[in-house]
This record gives structure tokens, C-alpha cells and sequence, in this order.
């Protein structure tokens, strides 16, 4: 059960995009780990039913006998789903393809939208002593996202350099209003990070500043670069910073992480 008297627990993030192919997981690992490089305690939660951010830090399907699902709809200790990764101040709850049928079993439950929010607040989870969760959302506006969004802080939109990049947000925007007016007063949106760039690539400058033009200052500075070894470090089983810890995906994951710690410090100040 959750606690509203414990005392303030860590920033939770909510990366999403109901678009698929965007790089949510991929940020979503390599941020965690850039930030757990920086000393922080990391838990990436695994909402995705393709289990992609758990097979991309070595958590092979045959050994996740406890997961998101159970999380949500079982009364499990924390203890028996949160797995540790690399880098040492890194852990993932993991999930697997029984999460595509926790939608239809959430429907009904009355507390169907705030699991996540409750499982993430039990005393318990004080024992990690964390600093940040970040939850990989699946590429869809379902039951699922509006957990995370209703048990986040922020939302985290990765979005792809490409055309019609920014047609798809308006639908993520209205859903975030959506659970702001209803579920969660508090939700603000973290950022969008631009990902997938390639400065040789015009279209990924005009994107750019499209989005820049349309969302100012909710655009990270720092940009993902499209880079081979982002690509190669899931099928490696670790995320781009433990792989090649000198290629331009791991020094723009560590800018970003740099970014998000000083915009957090600056929200509570």
C-alpha cells in the first residue's frame, strides 16, 4: 500500500511516445545508466509487454519470473520483481508479454489507474534509497501509459528527426492534460529530446527547429545522435555507456543525464 506520510522519494519519469521506433527505450536505458554513472540510484520500470528495456540490460525472458505485471496486479514483495543491472546503481523491474492482457484485466478494478502510483509509494521501496525511476511506457496511449503518467512527476517525450515528427505529439499532449485535470495535478511535462539526429541531414536541422519554434524551452539542448553503437548495445545485452564508453551516443546520453539532473534541481529549488 502507499504511504503519503514517507518522506519525498525519488523523481519519477515517464518516457513516452505512443509512437513506435522513436528511441523510448533505448533513452530510457541509456539515460538510466548515464545517471546511475553519475551516481545516482536508478530503477527503470519495464511497462512495455515487448520487454525490450529488460532484454537490453541482460534480463532474458526464461529468467523474469516476476515482473511489472505482477507488480500491478499481484500483492508481491519489491524485493522478488526489482533486479539489479550494470552500471551497480542501476535496477529494472522487467516485463514480459503477459502484460499485453493487464489492460483488459485493469478495466475492472477501481483503483485501475493509480496501481502503479501506489506500488511505487509502499515503504518499502525506501530500502533502495533511490533517486530516479524512469518507466518505459509502450507505444500506445493505453491503461498502461495512464498509469505511469498518473505515478509519475514528468513526462519524457523522445522524438525522432524525421518528417512529420511533431504531428503525432498533440495526442500525447492531450492525453498529459487529460490525466493533469483528472488523475494527477502535478504532471508536467520533463522535456522532449530530439533523437536520431543527424547534423549532415537537413531535415534533421528543420525538425529541429520546428519543434523549438512550437515548444521553446521544453526542447533539451542536448540531441541524440544517430550512432551505430546505440544500435549495437541492446544486441550486447548493456546499454551504449558500458559498450563503447567513448562514442558520441554515450557522451550525448551523459549531456543529457547532466541536463535532466540540472533542470530537476532547478524545479525544487
Amino acid at each position: 500500500m502507499s504511504d503519503p506520510t514517507r518522506p519525498h522519494g525519488p523523481k519519477i519519469i515517464a518516457v513516452a511516445n505512443q509512437k513506435g521506433g522513436v528511441g523510448k527505450t533505448t533513452t530510457t536505458i541509456n539515460l538510466g545508466a548515464a545517471l546511475a554513472e553519475a551516481g545516482q540510484r536508478v530503477l527503470i520500470v519495464d511497462l512495455d509487454p515487448q520487454g525490450n528495456a529488460s532484454t537490453g540490460l541482460g534480463i532474458e525472458p526464461d529468467e523474469r519470473e516476476f515482473t511489472t505485471y505482477e507488480l500491478l496486479l499481484e500483492d508481491i514483495d519489491l524485493s522478488e520483481v526489482i533486479r539489479p543491472a550494470n552500471p551497480e546503481n542501476l535496477m529494472i523491474i522487467p516485463a514480459t508479454v503477459d502484460l499485453s492482457s493487464a489492460d483488459i484485466e485493469l478495466i475492472a478494478n477501481e483503483k485501475r489507474s493509480f496501481l502503479l502510483h501506489d506500488a511505487l509509494r509502499q515503504h518499502a521501496m525506501d530500502t533502495y534509497s533511490l533517486d530516479y525511476i524512469l518507466i518505459d511506457c509502450p507505444p500506445s496511449l493505453n491503461l498502461l501509459t495512464v498509469n505511469a503518467m498518473v505515478a509519475s512527476h514528468s513526462v519524457l517525450v523522445p522524438l525522432q528527426s524525421e518528417f512529420f515528427a511533431l504531428e503525432g505529439l498533440s495526442q500525447l499532449m492531450l492525453t498529459i492534460r487529460e490525466v493533469r485535470q483528472s488523475a494527477n495535478p502535478g504532471l508536467r511535462i520533463e522535456g522532449i529530446v530530439l533523437t536520431m539526429y543527424d547534423a549532415r541531414n537537413n531535415l534533421s536541422s528543420q525538425v529541429e527547429q520546428d519543434a523549438r519554434d512550437n515548444l521553446g524551452d521544453l526542447v533539451f539542448q542536448t540531441r541524440i545522435p544517430r550512432n551505430v553503437r546505440v544500435s549495437e548495445a541492446p544486441s550486447y545485452s548493456t546499454s551504449v555507456l558500458e559498450y563503447d564508453t567513448t562514442s558520441k551516443g554515450a557522451q550525448a546520453y551523459r549531456e543529457l543525464a547532466q541536463e535532466l539532473m540540472k533542470n530537476q534541481a532547478r524545479v525544487a529549488a
